[in-house]
């Protein structure tokens, strides 16, 4: 059923499992994986049989986020360019909340930045006891794309994550804090999140859909629609203009590349 080149599909009875597949590059989200999300959800949601849908990462991470690679090698610049970006990002992390089948995200290793985003808009999330969440992007003078943390965790923990750059939020924390529902053991969250879909893939369709969209109500009549939209302009004005810790960042890794600019950025936030 995979004729995809940075994703695989594979179905277990009326459960579709949507795995993101770059494991050289930690399942870093580019144009083309996040135009691939898209048509395969696309059929997915079309598919009557199709349930539930669990989406994970091959490898040794769920993923590590936006890939800085690919922007470092595009160049981007101006408004017209950062749209066009920061709305495939934010669209494609948006399909798991407004898909009308359950999302499940099944964690381990790394869930960073836009993935992490991605996650809080699945359903449900199940992380391995390795499983590592956190949003950096500040640290390198990016926004925030999808600004669902503060809808899932509330202000005091999202402020502490995002202005202090947190990326080493363990599995316990993150589920003290509601970003994920279960914790299980190293290497079952993909059979616990399969488990899991199975489960729900029981229940009428219908019933799943119509009480999903009206808990989703829930958030979006207190203006969490408004609060996206009005922040993913925050971000393509940060982006757009472009930061100088931003800019240095993007200088460091196309001339020394990108771990070089990933130490740097750490060391400016060493005692």
């Amino acid at each position: 059923m995979n004729s995809y080149e940075t994703i695989r599909i594979e179905r277990d009875g009326q459960v579709a499992h949507l795995q993101l597949n770059r494991p050289e590059r930690i399942n870093a989200l580019g144009k083309a994986m996040l135009l691939e999300i898209n048509v395969a959800l696309d059929a997915l949601e079309g598919d009557a049989e199709v349930r539930a849908i669990v989406l994970s990462g091959a490898g040794r991470g769920f993923s590590s986020g936006f890939d800085l690679k690919e922007q470092m090698a595009r160049r981007p610049e101006g408004a017209a360019a950062w749209r066009e970006i920061l709305e495939l990002d934010f669209s494609t992390t948006m399909r798991f909340w407004d898909s009308p089948k359950p999302t499940i995200a099944a964690i381990h290793g790394p869930c960073m930045a836009g993935a992490f985003e991605m996650a809080l808009a699945c359903d449900l999330s199940i992380c391995s006891r390795d499983a590592v969440f956190g949003e950096p992007e500040l640290k390198f003078g990016a926004g925030i794309v999808t600004m669902l943390l503060p809808w899932v965790v509330g202000p005091k923990a999202a402020k502490d994550m995002l202005l202090t750059g947190e990326d080493a939020v363990g599995a316990e924390r993150a589920l003290q804090l509601g970003i994920v529902s279960r914790v299980v053991a190293e290497g079952e969250h993909l059979s616990a999140a399969l488990a899991l879909a199975r489960r729900m893939a029981v229940i009428d369709p219908d019933l799943v859909r119509d009480t999903k969209k009206a808990l989703n109500r829930t958030y979006e009549i207190q203006g969490m629609r408004a609060a996206l939209a009005a922040a993913l302009d925050i971000d393509h004005a940060i982006e757009s203009h472009g930061s100088p810790d931003k800019r240095r960042f993007m200088d460091i890794a196309r001339d020394q590349g990108l771990k070089t600019a990933l130490a740097w950025r750490e060391a400016r936030f060493k005692d």
